[in-house]
């Protein structure tokens, strides 16, 4: 099968730091679906991985971790699906991802596509979903409000993948104040549209601009990146015994200033469930049907904003140096691997 794959860390502008392989096809387990590839979506943690991790001696790392795709075959102990289901999925981080023709995923994190959506509109969901639902509901625990603090949520980074679909999941779900960080003239716009009801610069002091908005300090802040720049102003603007949560990799995190307002500080990592396998790793699976019926009812809509052609390693690569230059602005997509054609 046709996939793209690294086997060195090496920067973007390296030819090799993403290479087109043929591989064979995967093995599936009792628990699984074996998914041909049809769409994919491009993510930070795809570059992060890239960037850091050293393969094995004489291995491939296949990344991706965002795809829908067909069942062509699913496992003994699965239900609820059958060979050409339309699914879509996140993957796990420690398993063949989706930049292959073919991926084996767990069943159980993986639901059917929402049918009013195209693919490559589908295919830019899971991921930033499940990370914007589990912060929301599992983490920050929105629907219990913090005593005397507005009802309300700070999304740092809000025109990103994440902070795209927190904007919609918190105004489709939440009776929450949304006020979303941006900077740029086409940022600023992109969350408006999404339904943010402030917008604040984060190129500028935060607690300021929060103040101005005259509605008090807010209960929750959601930090998607460099929480360790904003985590002075975070805790300057919000409410005493509010609830902090992020999800970007700082080499440090100071958190003792937390303690004099008893501030929580919640970490969200979306692939914990499948890698550890956890006892409620099926919530993935619910948690996505949700946003699929949140889609097809019109009360959320993709975060795709550009798709960069068909999945080929001088694609990807684009699509990686397009996030590691902090300019992308939602989701960016793939579609299907380029047809060879005869005598090539």
């Amino acid at each position: 099968m046709k996939a793209v794959g690294f086997n060195q860390p090496l920067p973007i502008s390296d030819s090799r730091s993403l290479i087109d392989l043929d591989l064979p096809e995967p093995e599936y387990g009792e628990q699984d679906l074996l998914v041909e590839v049809q769409d994919i979506a491009v993510n930070p943690a795809d570059t992060k991985v890239r960037a850091s991790v050293q393969p094995a001696t004489g291995t491939w790392r296949i990344l991706g971790w965002d795809a829908l795709g067909r069942v062509r075959a699913v496992g003994a102990r699965v239900t609820g699906f059958k060979p050409g289901d339309r699914v879509f999925y996140a993957g796990a981080i420690d398993r063949l991802g989706s930049y292959a023709e073919l991926q084996a995923v767990d069943a159980r994190i993986a639901t059917h596509a929402p049918a009013t959506l195209g693919d490559e509109d589908a295919a830019a969901l899971p991921l930033t979903a499940l990370t914007a639902w589990e912060t929301l509901f599992d983490r920050l625990r929105v629907e219990q409000p913090v005593a005397g603090a507005a009802h309300a949520i700070l999304v740092i980074g809000g025109a990103g993948g994440v902070g795209s679909i927190t904007i919609q999941l918190a105004r489709a779900l939440t009776d929450l104040t949304v006020i979303a960080t941006a900077s740029r003239p086409e940022t600023v716009a992109w969350v408006e549209k999404l339904g943010a009801h402030h917008v604040i610069d984060h190129r500028q002091p935060l607690a300021p601009q929060i103040d101005a908005l005259g509605l008090g300090a807010p209960a929750f802040v959601f930090s998607t990146t460099h929480t360790d720049d904003y985590l002075t102003d975070i805790v300057a603007l919000i409410a005493p015994q509010g609830r902090i949560a992020l999800i970007d990799d700082p080499a440090s995190l100071d958190i003792v200033s937390l303690k004099r307002n008893s501030l929580s500080v919640h970490w969200e990592f979306m692939f914990i469930r499948p890698l550890l396998g956890t006892a409620d790793i099926a919530r993935q699976q619910e948690i996505l049907a949700k946003v699929a019926a949140l889609a097809d009812q019109g009360k959320i809509t993709t975060t795709r904003t550009q798709s960069l052609g068909p999945i080929s390693a001088e694609n990807l690569r684009k699509a990686h140096a397009l996030l590691e230059s902090g300019q992308a602005i939602g989701k960016l997509t793939l579609a299907g691997f380029a047809v060879q054609e005869q005598g090539a």
